[in-house]
This record gives C-alpha cells, structure tokens and sequence, in this order.
C-alpha cells in the first residue's frame, strides 16, 4: 500500500504538516494582536473556527483550486511545443470515438451507462475542481467579510453586509495576490520543462529527450 500510495500519502502528510504549523502560529499571531488591543485572546479550539483562520485557509486553497482548474482545462485544448506539461500536436487524440472506448477492459463502468454520463465523466475532473474552487472562494468571501466586519467595529465604523463585501478591494486583493502567483509558477513549470530535467519525474521529459519533444 505504501509503494502504490506513496505519492498521495507524502503529499497529504507535508499538508498536515503544514496547515497544523499554520493553525499554531496564526494562534500566536492572534495572541499577541489581542495583547496589544488590550483584548481577551481566543483559545486554540476557539482559533479554529474563527474567521481569521477560515478566511486565511480558504483564501490560499481558493487559488490552488483555481489553478488546478484552469490548468486541466487549458492543457486541453493549448500546446506548449517541447514542454512536458503539454499534449504532442501531432499525436492523435487519446479520447476519440469513447462509445468504442468503453467496452474495453478495465474502462470505467460510467462509461458505459449512457452518452450523458459519457459527456460528463470525460469533464469531470475540471468540473470538480471548479468547484472545489467556487466553495473555497465563498467560504475565503464569508469568513474576510467577518473580519473586516469585526475591524470596522472595533474603529467605530459601520460594517459592510456581506454581500456588499464582495465589491470590497481587500477581497480581491486577498485573491488576486495569490491568483498571479498560481499562474506564474504554473507558467514558469510549463516553459523550463521545455529545456530543464528531473530524472524519472512525470512531470519531465526523459533526460535525453530532445528539447522540442512534446509531452511525456
């Protein structure tokens, strides 16, 4: 199980990792703004629900859902020439005429029940991630309208209704700061896989591969 997870497990296991450090140390950072407002501090279990952390949490997974989405969508229909992010222009489509496809072995059995189901399995990995990205947005929009809430309370300032929040340039810039990044680095990955190597990674071309071979 280990060999054939191994990938999946590493990566939720640096997740964990990382969003419990992020919990804690917002914990603290939360403590020392309540010290200096001369505010009670909330409690760790009480620091988990709180807007700061929620706003915070979502706002970062809002733009990796983002970028998976697009990224999935994108690469299917855009070509890169020589990257090993990109389909090869000249290599038939993989998914042509899939009423045959479905009948061979090992096919998953939704492919067979029907045309309907055939359409949106063939999407379904851009739509879920859509939607990952859409209810990641909403919670990241809730939770920011909370605290801005809050902030205009303590300074004696009536708070936006949360639906008004969402023309507030602090929640776009809470988004769009993390939305250029996503498509930088995804964009940089696509252009030196082109020239660069990682020995037995997927996500290279074979070490000797040709600079202006496509794909895998």
């Amino acid at each position: 199980m280990l060999r054939n997870n191994g990938l999946t497990l590493v990566l939720l296991l640096l997740f964990g990792i990382s969003i419990i450090g992020q919990w804690v140390a917002g914990w603290h950072v939360q403590i020392e703004d309540a010290r200096r407002h001369g505010e009670q501090a909330l409690a760790l279990s009480a620091y988990s629900f709180s807007p700061e952390f929620l706003s915070s949490v979502f706002e970062n997974w809002e733009s990796e859902f983002l970028q998976m989405s697009a990224y999935v969508v994108l690469t299917a229909f855009l070509i890169q020439r020589g990257s090993a992010e990109s389909k090869d222009p000249d290599v038939p489509p993989r998914d042509a005429d899939l009423d045959l496809q479905a009948s061979k072995p090992g096919a998953p059995r939704i492919l067979r029940w029907g045309p309907i189901w055939r359409a949106l399995y063939a999407q379904s990995l851009g739509l879920t991630l859509a939607a990952l990205f859409i209810a990641s947005f909403v919670i990241h929009w809730t939770q920011s309208a909370k605290v801005a809430a809050q902030e205009a309370i303590a300074h004696g300032e009536k708070p936006l209704e949360t639906l008004a929040y969402l023309g507030d340039a602090q929640l776009w810039f809470e988004s769009f700061q993390n939305w250029q990044s996503e498509f930088l680095s995804t964009a940089v990955l696509v252009f030196l896989s082109i020239f660069l190597r990682q020995r037995e990674s997927p996500e290279s071309k074979a070490v000797a591969a040709p600079h202006n071979q496509t794909g895998e």
